[in-house]
């Protein structure tokens, strides 16, 4: 009777927050794979069940699978072409990379000893998670060739992004994130190399043969990537819905997740700005490539590094949140400002 009572509150929340989904879909143009995260959200909270089953080790597997897929249809989809091409303007490929890995942290970083509690350090380290994370790839690509910019440099730098982020996103969080019985130079490391890194040069290998299969076939292999991530952001929102750590989370807490998002993405846009447009005199092009490639965040990396760094923790959930508001944020942005530049090209 309790479960059925718990399970019914949960319902009626969920059917509020869908009903207010369907109000904001049909007044604002939404990206649909926002609206499915919010789903999925809602999902994990009324029905964990599916994950909680046979211990969780049912959607691991089937993540971890779907994980390695991924980068392998993206070593097929991979340019070589157009990452020597790229590679020109080595201060614009080390600005960009800057802002990513170094930019990002070190604003978050400044905030850290203002922590006094555990739930302030909780706060921190989901930010300074969204802040390691590499650079989206391919909607960075997308926005720099809307917006006119030197698309081949976008390529190398998002592809390259992703790569330093294997070995670099463990070990920032590392220093700050309690690992338990994880050991981050084996399990961790071993876990991206395996689930990334090896399948990317196996889709490059195997690229002469099944490349124009990955190009036919590039929307299905989309919607296929988005269905991956989705699975493993039900599961990290379900265990933590379970264990009870939103229940202590206020509505302070996520206005400040949502005020965070948007000064941590104008603030460092503008850096970005100020040194590729003043300090370094950048062209245009190369210009656009800086900002929308160095200010973007990947949540598909974002999401298979939490696998691995929040192995263990029962707040994944809490630490996904800014990953993912950023996302949808840094898509809306970026979506606008990349159609003013090209209508400023017209």
């Amino acid at each position: 009777m309790l479960i059925l009572s718990k399970f019914l509150k949960r319902s009626f929340y969920a059917t509020q927050i869908v009903s207010s989904i369907k109000f904001l879909r049909m007044s604002v143009k939404f990206d649909t794979f926002i609206i499915a995260l919010v789903l999925f959200i809602v999902l994990a909270y009324v029905f964990p069940q599916l994950y909680l089953w046979n211990n969780g080790k049912v959607i691991s597997s089937l993540t971890t699978i779907g994980v390695s897929l991924i980068f392998f249809f993206y070593g097929l989809k991979l340019s070589t072409n157009n990452l020597t091409k790229g590679l020109r303007n080595w201060k614009m490929h080390v600005l960009i990379q800057c802002g990513t890995f170094v930019v990002f942290p070190f604003i978050v970083l400044i905030f850290y000893p203002l922590i006094s509690d555990g739930g302030q350090e909780d706060f921190w380290l989901s930010f300074f998670f969204l802040a390691v994370v590499p650079s989206t790839v391919s909607s960075s690509v997308v926005m720099v060739s809307i917006a006119r910019g030197n698309v081949p440099a976008a390529i190398f730098n998002a592809s390259i992004s992703g790569m330093i982020g294997v070995l670099v996103t463990p070990l920032l969080m590392h220093f700050f994130l309690d690992f338990g019985d994880v050991n981050v130079y084996t399990d961790v490391y071993w876990g991206l190399v395996k689930e990334i890194i090896l399948p990317v040069i196996l889709g490059i290998l195997l690229q002469p043969y099944l490349g124009k299969f990955a190009a036919q076939y590039k929307r299905g292999l989309g919607k296929f990537d988005k269905l991956v991530i989705l699975l493993i952001v039900y599961g990290s929102f379900a265990e933590s819905f379970e264990s009870g750590v939103f229940r202590t989370v206020s509505s302070s807490y996520l206005i400040g997740v949502f005020i965070g998002v948007i000064v941590l993405f104008f603030v460092v846009y503008g850096i970005l700005y100020w040194l590729s447009k003043t300090v370094l005199g950048f062209n245009r092009e190369d210009c656009i490539t800086v900002l929308f490639c160095g200010s973007k965040k990947s949540l598909t990396h974002g999401s298979v590094f939490g696998k691995f760094l929040f192995v263990n923790s029962s707040a994944a959930g809490l630490y996904f949140l800014p990953l993912m508001v950023f996302h949808a944020f840094q898509i809306l942005v970026i979506t606008i400002i990349a159609q003013r530049y090209a209508q400023k090209q017209l």
